[in-house]
């Protein structure tokens, strides 16, 4: 190694000295007095293990103060820290030339060269697994991807390797495993290596009998929420997922599932399941703001055990500027398998203000929910009472509607609150058989999907598509109608601006009557509209985004959308840019757009609240 080190002298000038002075001078305004270390001649990832080992890289993260004598001291470990840390890449025989110079006052620069030389090459490898397991998918999946003869050695692959059989080993039963051979052969001077590594499995052990200690609910119903089963082949990722579901039914607290000791002679695994039972309710305040709610508060109480069947109870209450007030009450009694399945009785009573519409509804019915290879599907009967008012008239309407939801649901999903679905869709309707005042059958879904197209960069599709089949569209409740525009809908309109729109009526301005025509119909006050909604919805989202450092992001959108009474009408696009702020449990959304082709229309500010990107 060459070593180029000119202490205790003063700092060393070149014959570039107007370079190295600007040089010297950007050092000094980008770091405080220290030491400033360069690796050269390596990528990324060899350049980060470099700096691990070195020692002045150490004494520069612990904000050390540096003299001369140790800085030389520290200089001569250089060459031996470099060759450690490039071994584990395969790499024993670089070449390393360092230098270090004073900048003055207090400051050091040390420049690492490095050339790499030739690396050391897998010559053999020979990974086997013996025993009752060698056919086991478990581990014939971690012998489909081992490296290759040719491969450049590296000391992580092969310890992956290891740990990966180790590992699969005990978290899937085999506690009995060996590991009988486990050798790295690296030959420097010739570049090659040779690696051996071989398991003996032993028997694979069943779940044994399972030990429950707890007074909250029935010992039945905690069995119920077992995903596994005594005799079953051991899977630890099972008794976590069982954690899981029990934390997720909030009936405990400092809950503990665990596996207890192996009994080697019947290779079984017994599992001890301890809980205290949660004897406080939630209660929850939560004030926001959106541009399309305004200023809102959200009260919450949560009663998560009324008795040891398992049955809950809770209460949401939200006030805001724009949709007034929602007061929602739902009963939940554990079904079937009550990790993902329950029955729920809900009320609620609704006042909403839907763009020139105020509806006024309260709903009262029966839910059951189950969820089912990757789907939740949701069943709903509701009573339905509400009232919509215009300027131009009141409707009330009573109906019974039967619905169904589906939505697709994360693997190993346990029934907690999800912010969105990949997909979504409901379908529902009533008819006067039911006793219904309205005949309509109608077709909600959406769909979403982010796509990572390149390193920090995502794109984000979004559609909604709303269809109604109506036999009479003016008997339709404004509740059940479509409108379009907002922070989550066609940005650059403000909330439901985009409806199908209705003539104000006339008035006698003496007793308020309508003024009626000939033909019964109300006399439209010229040029004057209200919007009411419309039977069928389009909007998308077609959206870029790029990801900055501190947990911030910069989007550019298109929006497209509109609701209307026919498919065919034209739709309405915004363009806009956006900030986003990642928290830890969601990203803040502040978007300016502006419509396209809507004359006359300014850009709009939004902001919103979501889980994604």
């Amino acid at each position: 190694m060459a070593q180029h080190n000119p202490l205790p002298r003063a700092c060393r000038w070149h014959r570039r000295a107007p370079a190295v002075a600007l040089c010297l001078i950007v050092c000094q305004l980008a770091y405080a007095a220290g030491v400033n270390v360069e690796v050269r001649g390596v990528d990324e990832l060899v350049r980060t293990n470099v700096l691990a080992y070195l020692s002045f890289e150490r004494y520069r993260k612990g904000g050390a103060e540096l003299n001369a004598d140790t800085v030389e001291r520290l200089h001569e470990r250089v060459e031996r820290e470099v060759q450690a840390a490039l071994k584990p890449f395969g790499y024993y025989e670089p070449k390393v030339d360092s230098t270090v110079t004073d900048l003055g006052h207090d400051d050091w620069r040390v420049v690492v060269n490095i050339t790499l030389g030739p690396p050391v090459l897998i010559e053999h490898i020979d990974v086997r697994v013996d025993g009752p397991g060698e056919t086991d998918p478990l581990f014939t999946r971690i012998l489909g991807h081992l490296p290759h003869a040719g491969d450049r050695l590296n000391h992580a692959d092969y310890e992956a390797i290891k740990t990966d059989l180790q590992r699969t080993a005990a978290t899937y039963g085999y506690f009995d495993a060996k590991m009988v051979r486990n050798e790295l052969v690296v030959d420097p001077p010739n570049h090659n290596a040779n690696i051996a590594l071989e398991l003996d499995t032993g028997e694979r052990y069943r779940f044994g009998k399972t030990t429950i200690k707890q007074d909250a609910i029935k010992d039945s119903l905690v069995r119920r929420y077992l995903r596994y089963r005594e005799g079953d082949l051991f899977d630890l990722t099972q008794v976590l997922h069982t954690q899981f579901a029990l934390d997720d039914a909030r009936f405990f607290i400092n809950l503990e599932v665990q596996p207890g000791d192996p009994d080697r002679k019947a290779h079984t695994v017994p599992v001890d399941i301890h809980g205290d039972r949660r004897r406080k309710n939630n209660y929850s305040f939560a004030p926001g703001y959106a541009t399309d709610t305004g200023a809102r508060v959200t009260l919450g109480f949560t009663d998560p055990l009324l008795n040891t069947s398992g049955h809950s109870f809770s209460l949401e209450l939200q006030f805001a500027q724009v949709t007034r007030y929602n007061v929602q009450a739902r009963y939940a009694i554990p079904i079937g398998d009550p990790a993902v399945a329950s029955f729920a009785m809900r009320a609620q009573i609704e006042q909403q203000t839907l763009a020139d519409v105020t509806a006024y509804t309260q709903a009262l019915g029966p839910q059951i929910t189950t969820v089912r290879d990757g789907w939740q599907y949701v069943g709903a009967l509701n009573a339905v009472h509400t009232t919509s008012e215009t300027i131009n008239s009141t409707q009330s309407d009573s109906l019974l509607v039967p619905e169904i939801d589906i939505g697709s649901v994360p693997k190993g999903y346990y029934g907690e609150a999800l912010f969105e679905h990949p997909f979504f869709a409901e379908l529902r309707g009533s008819n006067s058989a039911l006793g219904s005042s309205s005949n309509f059958i109608q077709l909600h879904a959406q769909a979403e999907h982010v796509f990572q197209i390149a390193p920090k960069w995502h794109l984000l599709l979004r559609d909604e598509l709303g269809a109604s089949l109506v036999s009479g569209f003016s008997s339709l409740p404004a509740i059940y109608r479509f409108f379009a525009g907002g922070d989550n809908s066609v940005r650059g309109f403000y909330y439901n601006e985009l409806s199908p729109l209705e003539a104000v009526c006339a008035r006698n301005p003496t007793s308020g009557a309508l003024i009626l025509t000939a033909n019964g119909t109300c006399q439209p006050v010229p040029n004057d509209f209200i919007k009411v909604g419309g039977k069928d919805l389009i909007t998308g989202t077609v959206e870029v985004v790029r990801d900055l450092p501190k947990n911030l992001g910069i989007a550019t959108f298109v929006d497209y959308g509109n609701a209307f009474d026919h498919f065919g009408t034209q739709l309405y696009y915004s363009f806009g840019v956006g900030l986003r702020v990642r928290l830890p449990v969601m990203t803040v959304g502040i978007d300016v757009a502006q419509p396209l082709n809507m004359p006359g229309a300014g850009p709009r500010l939004h902001i919103n609240f979501s889980p994604k990107l």
